[in-house]
């Protein structure tokens, strides 16, 4: 029984028989304030190859009323069943399909989700469909190469606004009735349905004239910096059709901030979906715009990559996803005006340090990763499928030359409009213009799991001159569990030679770039020179691989790493540290120094705030359990000196009170919060507006001074959905019995909650500072993880498989524990990737302690 699952080999099946035409889509949703089920009536026109042939539709639903099939009434009964509609004797040439369902609102972020304003108590609804969930709406054929043109009408509720792919029409009535879309995949057409509050304006180019909106809920619209987004997007208009050669191809471009938003935005076609927290209620730092900006641009990208030519399956997701985020950072770099033009450091700083950590994990897989059915995809958007795919994708065009790669790109897009492809279809246009033959680099790079080590090996003479300079290649052996074999790649890469000038500053004296290959590669051009203070492997960060410096530029950088005159350079110095704080080369209490004497001179606040989320994590993770207080008191008077330090009004000072906020223990620290949560403290600059003062009051219910009627007066303040999850968060976060009992009760016995408050429970429930009050849940967890698996929508479910796994327990009896439950419980696939990935948490964090316990000894 296929449940709600359907195989490659199911897929390609379909696609061989069928030739879809044109689905009418007519919903009822006059009912949505109230809730329940709507109904949904799908007329779809396709094309069999085979006279008599069986296939079959895809149809999520509580109920069936009418299948109708070339004019002919089907049983029901006999034809529904696990997901699908059984469409039997079907004609040579032209069919056409009929069905009448009630399809169910949802609270999980799939489907059709379905929420209400606690402000104004109007609900608000919007679709989310990828990977198979437009099969909740409509019957579909739900895979991406089956596409058609789909013609919605909606009856919506008096006063609501309905966004579609097409542009919106003027309602007749209550009834809402578009234009077809051009031929889309099912899993990017969408609705949006609610009281939207909406702002309008249109990007203009040589007579082009693309309308522009911008939707969000009306209790967020006074937040809602309209202009800042659209001037973010109408320099994604220019620099995208620039370098595509290939007008924006569709009628308009709507983009909506909605509530409960699982991930960060969707990019369906010209009515893009975005989480609704990127409208900032509170003052934010600069990074915050910066990531938001690149969500925007990436899901821009997506109109041309992923929707204009899509992929013939799953297969090629990472394909989808790695060019979005490739050219989204390659935006924010290049284009004219840019205010992010430092964005490779923050693609090296986050997106690499995401993509290291998962391809060290034992469900490492190879990029082009083999997608065998729906169950696989959905645990492989991850950070290979976005941050290791794109740093693939920039090895990949230093390897071709930019101007060839955009080349390529321009022959591809006009070679498969509204098309489907595969990665072949890419990489053959990319040879075209480059002359590179790719099918090597593709099989080194692209199918084969895991990740290299480079090293420089240096000799010098006398005099301190380079006699001998080369770069060494490891291909460490796989996790246990990993399929594959370790692989030695070649690498573009760039070798950065640094000294300090007459001010203290790291400054780049020389760049050499040249092709890595095989286990040794000798650098001639650098034999004869004066050995620098410093020697960077892969500077400009062209490369995706594990670098290490030699023991001199090792003893330079701990010293000075705060002196780098760049940002990309020191945001690669940081990640190796943290990299080599994971792998237990580097000791948590020497990571710890490192951080505190550098810290203070780093500028870029992104670089700055992702340290302050490695600090805290290695201190309750990593150190050694002996020494984890006294190094947490030491880190918590740090960022209060910094806090009081920073400029006031200013980002950092903002993210040093977060910092602090984040970690505060002792009574004279937690006074502090205290005092400025109620205004009789103050520190000069620093506004302790409504987001902040939730910082502040998660720490406090978490160390247990604020009580239940405390938490709701907060709440009282902010009667918001944002104020709503706060408040959860901060309930679940009471250092008490009953707190985590409750907590506990609502995600795993009850199921009620919505995705974003049953996240925010989970949140709440996990201190690290509380690990003997949560140690009795560990056995619970194993009880219940697997039910939890079965039972819940598979959003919901992971974000209890893998937020309530017990990995603060950092022991060998919770190894123990998972390699029991592994072995007896006969989980799923997709179940036990998530379990061995947290599982190896565990085992990083036991091995990083012994090297932090062996530290202090040596």
């Amino acid at each position: 029984m296929p449940g709600t699952n359907l195989t490659h080999e199911e897929a390609q099946e379909r696609a061989r028989l069928l030739t879809v035409d044109a689905y009418e889509i007519d919903l009822d949703l006059s009912g949505a304030q109230e809730g329940g089920t709507y109904r949904s009536v799908t007329t779809v026109r396709f094309d069999c190859a085979e006279a008599g042939a069986e296939s079959f539709i895809d149809l999520v639903a509580p109920a069936v009323h009418d299948v109708v099939l070339n004019g002919k009434d089907l049983d029901v009964a006999a034809v529904f069943r696990d997901a699908r509609i059984a469409l039997p004797h079907l004609r040579e040439g032209a069919n056409e399909l009929k069905v009448v369902a009630d399809c169910s609102y949802t609270n999980t972020g799939e489907g059709l989700h379905r929420f209400v304003d606690p402000v104004d108590e109007q609900a608000y609804l919007y679709t989310q469909f990828e990977v198979p969930d437009a099969r909740r709406v409509f019957a579909s054929f739900e895979q991406p190469d089956l596409k058609a043109t789909f013609a919605f009408t909606v009856k919506a509720p008096s006063g609501w606004t309905v966004i579609s792919n097409s542009p919106t029409p003027e309602p007749a009535g209550d009834v809402w009735t578009f234009e077809p879309t051009p031929r889309i995949s099912t899993y990017i057409t969408a609705l949006i349905v609610g009281p939207y509050h909406a702002v309008h304006s249109s990007y203009e180019k040589d007579g082009q004239s693309v309308p522009l909106g911008i939707y969000c809920r009306p209790s967020l619209a006074e937040y809602l910096d309209a202009e800042d987004i659209f001037a973010v997007t109408r320099q994604g208009f220019e620099w995208f059709q620039e370098k595509f050669d290939y007008a924006y191809p569709f009628a308009k471009y709507d983009q909506l901030f909605v509530p409960e938003f699982n991930a960060g935005a969707m990019e369906n076609a010209g009515a893009v979906t975005i989480r609704d927290q990127y409208v900032f209620r509170s003052k934010v730092t600069d990074a915050a715009y910066e990531v938001r900006a690149e969500t925007i641009l990436h899901e821009l990208a997506h109109m041309w990559f992923g929707d204009l030519v899509t992929m013939e399956w799953w297969n090629d997701l990472w394909l989808n996803e790695s060019f979005a985020t490739y050219t989204s950072i390659a935006c924010q770099a290049d284009a004219a005006g840019s205010k992010w033009p430092h964005s490779w450091t923050t693609f090296a700083n986050s997106m690499k340090t995401w993509a290291y950590r998962q391809d060290q994990l034992p469900s490492t897989h190879p990029i082009m990763a083999d997608i065998q059915d729906l169950d696989d995809v959905l645990v492989n958007f991850d950070g290979i499928t976005y941050a290791k795919g794109a740093s693939v994708l920039k090895q990949l065009v230093a390897y071709v030359g930019k101007d060839a790669f955009f080349q390529g790109v321009q022959a591809y897009f006009k070679a498969h409009a509204f098309g489907n492809t595969r990665l072949s279809d890419l990489l053959g246009a990319l040879e075209k213009t480059s002359g590179r033959d790719l099918k090597t680099w593709s099989k080194a790079w692209l199918e084969t799991a895991g990740i290299n080590i480079l090293r420089p090996e240096i000799e010098t003479d006398a005099d301190g001159r380079v006699t001998s300079f080369t770069v060494l290649q490891e291909a460490p052996a796989l996790p246990a569990g990993a399929k594959g074999e370790p692989t030695l790649r070649p690498h573009r890469i760039a070798i950065g030679a640094y000294d300090l000038d007459a001010d203290g500053k790291l400054v780049r004296t020389d760049r050499i770039e040249l092709d890595v290959d095989g286990e040794r590669t000798d650098v001639p051009a650098l034999v004869g020179k004066a050995r620098p203070a410093v020697v960077l492997l892969n500077d400009d960060d062209l490369s995706y691989a594990k670098v290490r410096l030699d023991a001199e530029s090792l003893r330079v950088v701990t010293e000075h790493l705060g002196d780098f005159a760049e940002s990309l350079p020191r945001a690669l110095s940081w990640a190796s540290a943290w990299d080599m704080t994971r792998d237990g080369e580097l000791a948590t209490r020497d990571y710890l120094a490192l951080v505190l004497s550098g810290i203070g001179k780093e500028s870029d606040i992104g670089v700055v705030q992702s340290l302050h989320r490695q600090a805290k994590l290695a201190l309750d993770l990593y150190a050694a359990p002996e020494a984890r207080e006294g190094a947490l008191n030491q880190w918590t008077e740090a960022t209060l000196a910094h806090l009081h330090a920073a400029e006031p009004g200013s980002d950092h000072q903002l993210a040093w009170a977060r910092a602090f906020a984040a970690t505060a223990r002792n009574p004279q620290q937690l006074d502090l919060l205290q005092s400025l949560l109620d205004g009789t403290e103050s520190i000069e600059g620093l506004t302790v507006d409504t987001e902040l003062r939730w910082a502040f009051v998660q720490r406090l219910a978490a160390a247990g001074l604020l009580d239940e009627e405390e938490i709701a007066a907060e709440y009282e303040r902010d009667r918001t959905a944002a104020g709503e999850r706060h408040a959860a968060s901060a309930r679940a976060a009471q250092p008490s019995e009953e707190a985590k009992a409750e907590a506990w009760a609502s995600v795993v016995e009850s199921g009620k909650l919505p995705n974003s408050l049953q996240e925010a429970v989970i949140s709440g429930f996990v201190q690290a500072d509380q690990r003997e009050l949560l140690a009795p849940y560990t056995e619970k967890y194993f009880a219940s993880v697997k039910d939890v698996s079965e039972s819940r929508s598979h959003e919901m479910a992971q974000q209890i498989i893998v937020g309530l796994y017990p990995a603060l327990q950092v022991s060998q009896e919770t190894l123990d524990a998972t390699d029991a439950w592994l072995a007896s419980a006969e989980p799923s696939a997709a179940l036990r990737r998530l379990m061995s990935e947290s599982r190896s948490g565990v085992e990083r964090a036991l091995k990083a302690r012994a090297a932090d316990a062996a530290a202090a000894t040596a």
